[in-house]
């Protein structure tokens, strides 16, 4: 059984984009699926995905923080100008109507996604340096990402920056630190690795719920205004992660990186936290409900993207 159970967790892993991409699908042609995914459920869910996260990071993990200043800095800021820059400016170009905005200028000021360190491995980038960039993200999400919204949406909604700031903190911050506690305590009992073995299924499976459950709650909305509404999200959607992916690539360059780093700032970069933007924009607008749709979008696309990428990375070793 148990073995099973590790079997059926490499490959949610290795397939978490088709996973997640046939569980949106599927909840489209049975809305009810899912509709349990809401309010504190939700919540929920979000912290489960970020105490995986923090089941996996050890004591060496935080030291690079420490040990590479540099890197890290520079990994920080790209992650927390291009972004939300990149959305802002896509949000007027495409004259996004105030709900669609504020779902894609969230997903740019949320921190970088779990998934980017496997993506990183995958494409021989500097893992270290992904664990290290995830980290300090993710550690400055609670202050950056409600001040980048107030700076960016201010104008549209008004930004309950303090609000967004405790649910980061408690979403994000408190089951990650969690996470790392019993890593740390228990990483020596042997049935510890099992438990660790079983963490990336469980994530990918509860952000398929998370999706799942946007899915849900604007499935009437997409069946009203047909596919010009998803066709026109998902183009900003794209365009945002892949201008990600090419300033990351360019910042790496102009800070002399060498070619593992400059892949992994650049899937660092374009791989946002779209989980953490679906529970946000659920939570703090809700009367615009169809401001989660870009972020469930990004949860499904980043994930296939970065698998795309990571390919592409590989493609070019093997000409070389």
């Amino acid at each position: 059984m148990l073995q099973s159970l590790q079997t059926l967790s490499r490959w949610l892993a290795a397939h978490a984009s088709l996973f997640v991409t046939a569980v949106a699908v599927v909840t489209f042609l049975v809305p009810g699926l899912f509709v349990w995914v809401r309010g504190t459920t939700q919540t929920v869910i979000l912290g489960i995905i970020m105490l995986t996260m923090g089941l996996t990071l050890t004591t060496n993990d935080f030291r690079i923080l420490g040990k590479r200043p540099w890197d890290i800095l520079t990994g920080a800021c790209a992650q927390f100008l291009i972004m939300p820059c990149v959305a802002y400016l896509l949000v007027h170009v495409f004259r996004l109507e105030p709900a669609l905005a504020l779902g894609i200028l969230l997903v740019g000021c949320c921190p970088g996604g779990v998934s980017s360190n496997i993506m990183s491995y995958l494409c021989h980038g500097d893992v270290a340096f992904s664990v290290g960039m995830t980290c300090a993200s993710t550690l400055l999400a609670p202050v950056m990402t409600p001040l980048l919204m107030q700076f960016t949406a201010g104008e549209i909604i008004e930004i309950d920056t303090i609000g967004m700031f405790l649910n980061i903190l408690i979403v994000t911050i408190i089951p990650v630190g969690i996470g790392c506690f019993l890593n740390y305590t228990y990483s020596k009992r042997p049935a510890f690795p099992t438990i660790q073995s079983l963490m990336p299924g469980l994530s990918v499976t509860c952000l398929a719920c998370i999706v799942g459950g946007v899915v849900s709650t604007v499935h009437d909305t997409l069946v009203a205004r047909g596919l010009v509404l998803f066709a026109w999200t998902f183009a900003v959607v794209f365009c945002h992660n892949s201008l990600g992916y090419l300033l990351g690539w360019a910042v790496g360059w102009m800070a002399k990186f060498n070619k593992a780093k400059k892949r992994t700032i650049s899937i660092e970069v374009g791989m946002q936290n779209a989980g953490l933007a679906t529970v946000l924009a659920s939570t703090f607008f809700a009367a615009q409900p169809l401001s989660v749709l870009p972020c469930a979008i990004s949860c499904a696309w980043h994930s296939i993207s970065g698998t795309i990428l990571a390919g592409l990375f590989l493609k070019a070793d093997k000409k070389e």
